[in-house]
């Protein structure tokens, strides 16, 4: 936590869901720059995974040509954008770095700052065509007017592993920011679990329509969400379309890990009797 604020009472939080083109990188800044700009007052966005490129790779070379460094013309859009709005947006992209290739979500601040996490669970073909994520799960402070708000970042296919948001949330995270392009039909429900287990707030932003590539395609989910610590779906996209939805959170309600009078949900584990 920054010495120099105290932790914030609340914050605006939000999704920008959106129907990206494959490959057409320019147009889709341009409509999400248009988004952004429209979106209600906010803290803190999340936008999905892959959200500037289209998801459906044919194989790596074609993922390589469209990976970007930091310095890239995504993470500087997202940079502008937070400066222009005040609040901080994280977002995925095919980060390059050298001769290797993440699925990366960037999280930029107002101030310029921008903090990134690389995808550890690949799905699927993502197995093939982008390296492991080669850093561990990290929770970082976010400063707003009202206060620090301390995040940890998802993507996508993170949330099968239990591990992915409770490394975050024994890190300090109040809020889980989950950039996903997501296919299968579990995710959503699966988060109030994930968002009940370790009492914290999750914003999942999700992609919709469809990658069409011809001879492979995917249809993704929609259904972008706020859920609260106790495990209640606070707003839900439509499967279908895009839209950006803005919430206040009460950030006590993720401070408070008490069950009952007697149990507390880190203070109860017991590491000794886990294996695995």
């Amino acid at each position: 936590m920054s010495e120099s604020m105290s932790p914030a009472a609340s914050a605006r939080v939000g999704f920008l869901q959106t129907h990206p083109r494959f490959g057409e990188v320019e147009r889709n800044l341009e409509s999400a720059a248009r988004r952004v700009a429209e979106a209600p007052p906010f803290e803190l966005l999340v936008l999905p995974e892959l959200f500037s490129t289209g998801y459906l790779f044919r194989d790596r070379p074609e993922a390589l040509e469209f990976g970007e460094s930091v310095d890239g013309p995504t993470v500087r859009a997202l940079r502008e954008w937070a400066a222009s709005r005040g609040g901080s947006i994280v977002a995925g992209f095919a980060e390059r770095d050298g001769g290797r290739l993440f699925n990366s979500a960037a999280l930029a601040e107002p101030d310029g700052t921008v903090r990134v996490y690389r995808k550890v669970h690949l799905f699927d073909r993502e197995n093939f065509i982008f390296d492991p994520g080669d850093r561990p799960f990290e929770a970082w402070d976010v400063e707003t007017a009202g206060g620090v708000v301390r995040v940890g970042v998802m993507v996508c296919f993170d949330w099968v592993y239990p591990e992915s948001a409770r490394s975050l949330a024994l890190l300090g995270a109040e809020v889980i920011l989950h950039p996903s392009n997501l296919v299968l039909p579990h995710c959503q429900e699966a988060m109030r679990t994930r968002c009940l287990e370790n009492r914290v707030w999750a914003v999942t932003a999700n992609r919709t329509a469809e990658d069409d590539r011809g001879d492979l395609r995917l249809e993704f989910t929609g259904r972008s969400q706020i859920v609260a610590p106790v495990g209640k779906v606070i707003t839900r996209a439509p499967a279908d379309g895009e839209c950006v939805v803005v919430e206040e959170v009460d950030l006590a309600v993720a401070r408070d890990k008490k069950i009952t009078e007697r149990n507390e949900i880190f203070g109860g584990r017991r590491p000794d009797a886990y294996s695995g």
